[in-house]
């Protein structure tokens, strides 16, 4: 999915200043226990599906698009497994924006995966012992996803 308009929109009035934007990540398991990710068009890395919220969007419903709209995957959201302040970031064009990240966990209940946008250039489901190289953060959401007394987890510094 290209840049949502609303950004665009904003870009237009705020130039590359800092945008504080809603984002969320799914943590989307299978019946089989695999994960799914994606990778991405842009660094080429592997990650969990992660999107920009909709002004106005419930963040368990904007995962949910997010997953559906990255891989054709059908999702249900089970559990908030996170919310955190993610570093900031700055883009190759002088774009610059933080993000405020609500991570889900996720079940699989239907589609089949696969590249279904132009942000990845690949989708795959995987082992948990057999996971390709992704960041510490999306590790530790894994992680959380499958901590047995689900706890949400809150970043206090």
């Amino acid at each position: 999915m290209p840049t949502p308009q609303f950004i665009l929109d904003l870009r237009a009035k705020v130039g590359h200043d800092m945008l504080w934007l809603p984002g969320v990540t799914a943590v989307v398991f299978d019946d089989e226990g695999r994960v799914l990710l994606v990778q991405r068009a842009d660094n080429k890395s592997w990650a969990l599906v992660t999107g920009i919220l909709e002004p106005g969007e419930q963040p368990a419903v904007g995962a949910i698009r997010e997953v559906l709209a990255e891989t054709a995957v059908v999702a249900e959201a089970e559990r908030l497994l996170s919310v955190t302040v993610l570093p900031p970031v700055e883009y190759y064009n002088g774009d610059q924006w933080q993000c405020l990240n609500v991570t889900f966990r996720c079940r699989a209940t239907g589609g089949e995966a696969r590249v279904n946008d132009e942000e990845s250039i690949n989708v795959g489901w995987f082992r948990l012992d057999a996971l390709p190289d992704i960041s510490r953060r999306h590790q530790a959401y894994i992680k959380d996803a499958l901590a047995p007394d689900g706890a949400t987890r809150f970043a206090l510094s």
